[in-house]
């Protein structure tokens, strides 16, 4: 019988401690003893110890020099074939960088941002995207799947973070269009709460943004695409309603600059830049 596969957790802020707490066979380390306290009876004294007991270290810490700070003590305590896996958002030549230099060792890095908030980690629904070799996303696979429920494998090491740095720009440029949206909103007398409740109620209905990433690639697409007519129908619907929002914003004296800007830009992100007619 072989044993049961250990898994080390260093950083249990927020986001850490949930998805540490979903994991059964757990060795955990935080230089905050208020952190882990909750963990105890499965706390570590540093990371070496962690590191000298796991087979997967998984590191959600704050950023770039936090990570390569103690990816060096990984290093330099791990057994050849251990797994480090940086969950923590930061440069993509951060990860690559710590592969390189863990090589030697035979110890294998991968980046594996989440995406899916402390909501997600509490509930083990968290979306992983996993950068590394075929091997160490296979060996890693098992202790991701405590608290993530969508484990992608992205391609080799950095792009995990690539895709993360990705989501996020979405993410936070939809949270500057939605602050433009409540001006708009506010200016024409509008409950910005009941329009929120909107927004959370047809986004979970239609998948919000996701819904058109359906493509393999950004390029014009070609008329015998099947998504060819769908997006046309998009492009029509959305030219016509970001004109009239921004009809609406010049009425109200309302500065809408992203909305213009997606006017303007909308054709040719759904692939549709040369069309003459919506």
């Amino acid at each position: 019988m072989t044993r049961p596969m250990t898994t080390g957790f260093i950083g249990l802020g927020q986001m850490g401690a949930p998805m540490a707490g979903r994991i059964s066979d757990l060795i955990v380390y935080d230089t905050s003893p208020d952190a882990l306290e909750p963990f105890k009876d499965k706390a570590a004294g540093s990371v070496a110890e962690v590191a000298r007991a796991a087979d997967v270290v998984s590191v959600m810490v704050r950023d770039d020099d936090q990570v390569n700070a103690v990816g060096a003590e990984v290093l330099a305590s791990a057994r050849p074939g251990t797994v480090l896996a940086i969950h923590s958002t930061i440069r993509a030549r951060t990860a690559e960088d710590l592969a390189t230099r863990a090589r030697p060792y035979g110890i294998e890095v991968v980046d594996a941002p989440v995406s899916g908030g402390f909501m997600g980690a509490s509930a083990g629904t968290l979306a992983v995207m996993v950068g590394g070799s075929d091997e160490a996303f296979a060996r890693c696979k098992e202790s991701f799947g405590s608290w993530a429920d969508l484990i992608l494998h992205m391609g080799p090491v950095g792009a995990g973070t690539r895709t993360k740095l990705a989501r996020n720009l979405l993410h936070f440029v939809a949270f500057t269009a939605a602050a433009e949206a409540q001006r708009l909103a506010e200016a024409s007398g509008v409950s910005l709460r009941k329009l929120g409740r909107v927004v959370r109620h047809s986004d979970a209905i239609t998948g919000g943004a996701g819904s058109i990433m359906l493509r393999s690639t950004t390029a014009p697409l070609a008329k015998d695409d099947e998504l060819y007519g769908i997006l046309r129908h998009v492009r029509a619907l959305g030219e016509k309603d970001l004109s009239l929002a921004l009809e609406l914003a010049d009425e109200l004296n309302v500065d809408t600059p992203l909305a213009r800007l997606a006017l303007e830009r909308f054709a040719a992100g759904l692939g549709l830049p040369d069309e003459e007619e919506a």
